[in-house]
């Protein structure tokens, strides 16, 4: 890595993104393709989609990077869409950007084109998006667009017909172990295979995930990292405990269930994060519980996932949780 200093300060997340197309990993049909229109300096109209953590953002800086050269500040715009994502932006912003011609002054290596990144583009309005559409058409040939969303269903169609469109995959363990040791090793960090694997569990396949909580695990524990300060770090709830809610529901005793989320509250674990762990143990093999039940308590797992998402109260969310958790638990298994 590089020797300035200003680069050791770095969040690793930073410190370690891929400069060149070549060096993301394990998305091969998008670096494949991408590597082609970067040696045809033809860059189209792109649309990435897929999880986050994935190197959507990355993929196409690194790609820009390579396209423009030393003209790569003058030649890119990078606007996340979920901050500024009214018709105004696209009518002001967007469109005074596109509208301007380049020049590549005889440069044969730098195509005759600018590149606009919108980031979670899929928070754009509609009428942001159908502006957008327009800005597009009309200034194609003096700018292309990047358009990065988790969900290109939440796109209008007119906007996904005029692009390429790439899905980035969840990044496979071996991917993300490959790369998280070579951090590892460049950092002087000594991580063990348990914690690791935690990483993995925790990250979901969100490399950019992994890497913070890495770096934020070896800043708090040093050399004594160990499977639970990876959970202390991401906000997980120990197994033990998450079975002890479903103990506590089968129970049926409202006074422990009052107690158990006062509790859980008071330790600040996320009601969001708790509904997903029990999700998880509700379909896996740790509870002897009824298909009927297991598919009544996942509805309403997504329901208070959405309440809170709307802003409701984690209180009131998590006790109707449990409260519907211990009724379903009194009726008869199927």
């Amino acid at each position: 890595m590089s020797s300035d200093p200003r680069a050791q300060n770095l969040p690793w997340v930073e410190k370690y993104r891929p400069r060149t197309v070549s060096d993301v990993s394990h998305q091969t049909e998008v670096v494949e393709s991408l590597r082609r229109s970067i040696e045809q300096k033809n860059l189209p109209h792109l649309i990435f989609y897929g999880p986050p953590g994935t190197g959507k953002t990355s993929t196409i800086l690194a790609c820009a990077r390579e396209l423009f050269g030393d003209q790569y500040k003058t030649r890119v715009m990078e606007l996340n869409a979920s901050d500024e994502r009214g018709i105004s932006v696209v009518r002001n912003k967007i469109k005074s950007f596109a509208q301007v011609a380049v020049s590549s002054h005889g440069r044969s290596d730098i195509p005759p084109y600018k590149l606009i990144v919108l980031d979670e583009a899929d928070s754009m309005t509609t009428d942001a998006q159908s502006a957008l559409r327009r800005t597009m058409e009309t200034y194609s040939k003096v700018t292309r667009f990047c358009i990065i969303c988790n969900y290109i269903t939440r796109l209008i169609p007119p906007i996904a017909s005029r692009c390429a469109k790439f899905r980035f995959k969840p990044l496979p363990h071996e991917a993300m172990v490959g790369r998280l040791t070579h951090i590892c090793t460049n950092e002087g960090v000594n991580c063990p295979p348990a914690v690791l694997t935690e990483l993995m569990v925790q990250s979901e396949g969100d490399m950019r995930r992994a890497i913070q909580m890495l770096q934020s695990v070896h800043r708090l524990y040093g050399d004594e990292m160990d499977p639970q300060a990876v959970l202390d770090i991401s906000g997980a709830l120990p197994v033990a405990r998450v079975k002890t809610i479903f103990d506590t529901c089968m129970g049926k005793d409202f006074d422990a269930l009052t107690a158990l989320a006062n509790d859980l509250l008071a330790e600040g674990f996320p009601v969001s994060q708790i509904a997903q762990q029990m999700l998880e143990m509700l379909l896996g093999t740790e509870l002897t519980v009824g298909n009927l039940q297991k598919s009544r308590i996942a509805v309403h797992l997504a329901e208070a996932e959405r309440q809170l998402i709307e802003g409701g109260s984690d209180m009131l969310q998590l006790m109707n949780l449990l409260a519907f958790c211990t009724r379903t638990f009194s009726a008869p298994k199927n």
